[in-house]
C-alpha cells in the first residue's frame, strides 16, 4: 500500500462507512479485496471512517499527472466534503470493480483517466452523501430535506455530525440506485485550484514509490541485455562478477543476463563485470539513416488508404504554387526519472508484488501466470510512479515477465528488479521511427487546393493482443496518422499509411501518433499561408471548421499578443492541435541561442479540455507537455549505429531540457460545460511545431528532421 498521510494505515483497520459503486450503478457487490471485516464494503470507491476522514480509491496510476488529485476532487465535491479531510488510497488489481470504462480493462492512458471516471466517481460521491443524509434524517428525525452538508458538516437547524459521527449509521443503509448529482452552478470545489493530494507527501518522502520498497531478505538484481535487439545470450563469464563485493548469484534468462546482490550497486557493478558473448545473428543491424531511407521510399507509393477527398493528383498537376516536403522523426526513449522496477515475493502460497503498474491486472496476470501462480492467490501493491510517458506499459508486458523469471531463477525469496538508466535508455520500446511525405498546392488566389500526405511507420499495435479491428482487418493503425484527417479539410485531401517492419521495439509515447502528425501539418500548412501570403492564424482561422479549435486559436492570439511585434532578435510561430478530446493552440517566442539553436523564451497556451476539473493541475500538465516535448524536439533521439548498436546510453547523450532551458508559460483554460477531456497528452503536440515555425520566420530555415540539433542549427 501507499502511504499519504501518517494517520492513514490507523484508519484502514477502523471500522466506519465504505462504499463503492458496483457497475451499473446501484447493483450491490462482493466486498472488495482486502476489505473483509469491514461493516459495509460494496466495491469500495469512498470510505467514511469515525475519525471523520474520507479515503477516495483511485483506480488509475499516480506518476505525476494528477489523477489521484482530480479523482478525489470528483468524490469530495458530490459529498461536500471539507477538502482537508479527504486521503486518497490505490486499488487493488480487480477489473469488474476498476476498469477503465474506456479500455474494458484497467489502465492508464490516452488521457482517460478523468474522462471515464466522471459520471462513475461523482455518482460515488453522490451515493455515499445521500446516505449520510438519510442517516441523519433518521437519527434526527426529520425529513432528508431538512438536511444540508457543507464542508463535510451533515446539518438540521441547530442539530450537527461531521461525517465520521454518522459513518456507522450509514453502513446500515442501501445505496440510492440513481443518487441525484449537482449541477455545475453548485460545484464546490470541481473547477477550483485545490491543493494536490499527494504534494505534500512527495515532499517530505513519505510517499511510497517502488524504489523505497524494503523486504526481509530482499536481494537486489541488475540485468545486461543483449547489445541490438533481437539478440540472445550465447555465453557467460562470470568470474569477474562473482568476485564483486555484494553479489550473490548470476542466472541467464530470455531476457538477458541477471546478476543478484545484497545491494543495488554491487549488482550494477557485477553486470559491469560480466563477460558475456552475444549471438546477433537474427538481431536488427539496419542504422537510423537506412530505416530513414526505406521509409522514405515507401511513401513514394500511396499506400494503405486513410481519407481520400476528391482528385489530389490532378489538383495537383494543376495548382499554381506546390510545395513539397520529407519530414524524418527519429526514435524517442520515454525516459522516466524512475526507470522500470519491481519487488516481488511470494509469501506461502501467495504472490505480491509492488509496481506503480499502469495496466495493474494485465501485468499482474503476466508475472502470475509465469510464476505458476492463480490469479486470485496474488495481490498488486500499487505504488506511485516516478513518470511514465507511455513506458509503464507495453502489449507484452515484458518488464513484468522479465521481472517474474528474474525472481523465478533466484527461488530464495523476495527480490527488487531494478533498471539502470542503460537500461532503459537502450532497451527499446521506443516512439517510433517516422517519415511523412507532404505534397500541396495553392491556387492562382492562394487557396489550398490540394494536400497529400503519406507516412510510414512501424505499428506497436499489430500483432498484439491490443490490435484492433481497423488494423487487423483493414491494415490500418490509427496511431501512424492520428488528427490528419480531422484538423483541416481540403476539396482535394489524400492520407495513406505505410506500416513498416523493424526489428527495434516501440511503443506509445505521450501524445502517440500526434508527437509527429502535428508537427507535419502545422510547419507544413504555415509555409504553404507564408506562400500564399496569409497571417498564421488568421489563414489557420479561415482553413478551420471545429468551432472549438478556432476558439483556442482565437483565444492563444489574444493573449500572446499576436498582432504586435516581437522585441528584437525575437519571432513567434503558432500551432494548433486536437488529441484525445481536448483542444489546444501554442504561440511560442523563439530567438537564435548560442548554440546556434531556438532558444525558447516564452509559450502561450490556450486549452479547452471541457469542464476544468482542477484548473491547477491543467495548467501544471500544459507547462509539463510543452517542457517535456520542447526538450525531445530541440535535443533527443535514438540513433540506431552499424550493427543495430544503440549509441545512447544516459542522459549524457539522450539530452533533456534543463530547467534553466524551460520558458515561461501563460495558459488560458476556456471556460466549458462539455465533459472533461484529457489533459495530460494534448499540450505536448503543439509546441514543436510552434517553435518551428517561429524559427523559419527567424531564420528562413525549415526544420524537416527532428530533433533540431541534427537537422535545425541556424
Amino acid at each position: 500500500m501507499n502511504a499519504i498521510t501518517p494517520t492513514r494505515r490507523g484508519f484502514l483497520q477502523s471500522t466506519g462507512l465504505v462504499l463503492g459503486m458496483a457497475l451499473p450503478l446501484g447493483k450491490a457487490a462482493k466486498a472488495a479485496p482486502g476489505q473483509a471485516g469491514l461493516p459495509f464494503a460494496p466495491n469500495a470507491f469512498v470510505r467514511v471512517g469515525p475519525d471523520n476522514l474520507v479515503t477516495v480509491i483511485i483506480k488509475h496510476v499516480e506518476f505525476g499527472q494528477g489523477p489521484a488529485t482530480g479523482l478525489a476532487t470528483l468524490v469530495a465535491d458530490e459529498m461536500d466534503a471539507d477538502w482537508s479531510q479527504v486521503r486518497v488510497e490505490m486499488s487493488a488489481a480487480n477489473d469488474p470493480l476498476y476498469k477503465n470504462l474506456m479500455f474494458g480493462t484497467m489502465g492508464t492512458g490516452g488521457s482517460t483517466a478523468i474522462a471515464n471516471s466522471w459520471m462513475q466517481m461523482r455518482s460515488a460521491g453522490a451515493s455515499a452523501k445521500a446516505m449520510l443524509v438519510e442517516a441523519a434524517a433518521k437519527r434526527w428525525g426529520v425529513p432528508a430535506s431538512a438536511i444540508k452538508v457543507s464542508k463535510g458538516v451533515v446539518s438540521s437547524g441547530s442539530r450537527k455530525a461531521n461525517f465520521g459521527e454518522l459513518a456507522a449509521d450509514a453502513a446500515q443503509l442501501k445505496p440510492p440506485e440513481k443518487p441525484v448529482l449537482k449541477t455545475p452552478d453548485q460545484f464546490t470545489l470541481i473547477g477550483r485550484d485545490t491543493p494536490k493530494v499527494d504534494s505534500v507527501a512527495k515532499a517530505n518522502g513519505t510517499a511510497m514509490f517502488t524504489m523505497d520498497i524494503q523486504r526481509p531478505g530482499m536481494v537486489h538484481s541488475a540485468i545486461a541485455h543483449p547489445p541490438a535487439f533481437g539478440g540472445t545470450v550465447k555465453s557467460v563469464v562470470d568470474t569477474a562478477a562473482l568476485a564483486v563485493p555484494g553479489v550473490l548469484a548470476v542466472r541467464t534468462i530470455p531476457h538477458g543476463v541477471v546478476v543478484y546482490a545484497k545491494d543495488s550497486y554491487a549488482a550494477r557493478r557485477g553486470v559491469a563485470a560480466l563477460d558475456v558473448t552475444w549471438d546477433l545473428s537474427k538481431a536488427e543491424k539496419r542504422t537510423t539513416d537506412q530505416l530513414y531511407a526505406q521509409f522514405a521510399e515507401a511513401c513514394e507509393s500511396p499506400g494503405k488508404q486513410v481519407e481520400k477527398t476528391g482528385d489530389t493528383a490532378a489538383a495537383l498537376k494543376d495548382a499554381a504554387k506546390k510545395l513539397e516536403a520529407v519530414y524524418q522523426f527519429p526514435y524517442l526513449a520515454h525516459a522516466p526519472m524512475e526507470p522500470l522496477d519491481a519487488v516481488i515475493e511470494m509469501n506461502g502460497d501467495r504472490l505480491h508484488v509492488w509496481m506503480g503498474s499502469q495496466f495493474q491486472v494485465g501485468e499482474l496476470t503476466a508475472i502470475a501466470a509465469t510464476l505458476g501462480v492463480p490469479l486470485d492467490k496474488a495481490t498488486l501493491h500499487q505504488q506511485f510512479a516516478g513518470g511514465s510517458f507511455g513506458r509503464r506499459v507495453t502489449p507484452a508486458m515484458e518488464f513484468a515477465i522479465e521481472a517474474a523469471l528474474a525472481f523465478k531463477a533466484w527461488g530464495k525469496g523476495p527480490i527488487k528488479h531494478v533498471w539502470t538508466r542503460e537500461n532503459d535508455i537502450r532497451g527499446g520500446r521506443y516512439r517510433p521511427l517516422v517519415v511523412h511525405t507532404i505534397r500541396g498546392g495553392l491556387d492562382p488566389s492562394g487557396k489550398i487546393v490540394a494536400w497529400d500526405q503519406v507516412v510510414a511507420a512501424q505499428s506497436f499495435m499489430k500483432g498484439t493482443p491490443m490490435e484492433g479491428p481497423e488494423l487487423k482487418e483493414k491494415g490500418v493503425d490509427d496511431a501512424l496518422t492520428e488528427g490528419i484527417a480531422e484538423s483541416y479539410k481540403f476539396a482535394n485531401h489524400y492520407v495513406g499509411q505505410h506500416i513498416m517492419e523493424a526489428g527495434v521495439p516501440t511503443l506509445w509515447w505521450r501524445s502517440v501518433g500526434n508527437t509527429h502528425t502535428a508537427y507535419a501539418v502545422e510547419t507544413f500548412v504555415d509555409e504553404l499561408l507564408e506562400m500564399a501570403g496569409k497571417d498564421p492564424v488568421a489563414g489557420r482561422l479561415a482553413l478551420m471548421e471545429d468551432e472549438r479549435t478556432r476558439a483556442v486559436l482565437a483565444k492563444v492570439a489574444e493573449i500572446a499578443g499576436w498582432n504586435k511585434k516581437p522585441p528584437a532578435g525575437r519571432a513567434r510561430g503558432v500551432a494548433a492541435w486536437k488529441s484525445f478530446g481536448s483542444y489546444v493552440a501554442q504561440v511560442a517566442e523563439v530567438s537564435k541561442g548560442a548554440d546556434g539553436l531556438p532558444k525558447v523564451h516564452k509559450v502561450w497556451c490556450a486549452v479547452d479540455c471541457g469542464i476544468a476539473v482542477n484548473p491547477n493541475v491543467i495548467r501544471a500538465q500544459m507547462e509539463s507537455g510543452i517542457g517535456y516535448g520542447l526538450g525531445h524536439a530541440l535535443y533527443s533521439e535514438v540513433e540506431i549505429g552499424e550493427g543495430g548498436i544503440v549509441k545512447q546510453e544516459n542522459f549524457d547523450s539522450y539530452r533533456s531540457l534543463r530547467i534553466s532551458e524551460m520558458p515561461e508559460v501563460e495558459v488560458a483554460i476556456i471556460a466549458s460545460d462539455k465533459n472533461p477531456t484529457g489533459v495530460g497528452e494534448p499540450g505536448l503536440p503543439p509546441i514543436a511545431p510552434a517553435v518551428a515555425n517561429a524559427w523559419r520566420k527567424l531564420t528562413g530555415k525549415a526544420v524537416r528532421r527532428l530533433p533540431f540539433s541534427v537537422g535545425g542549427k541556424a
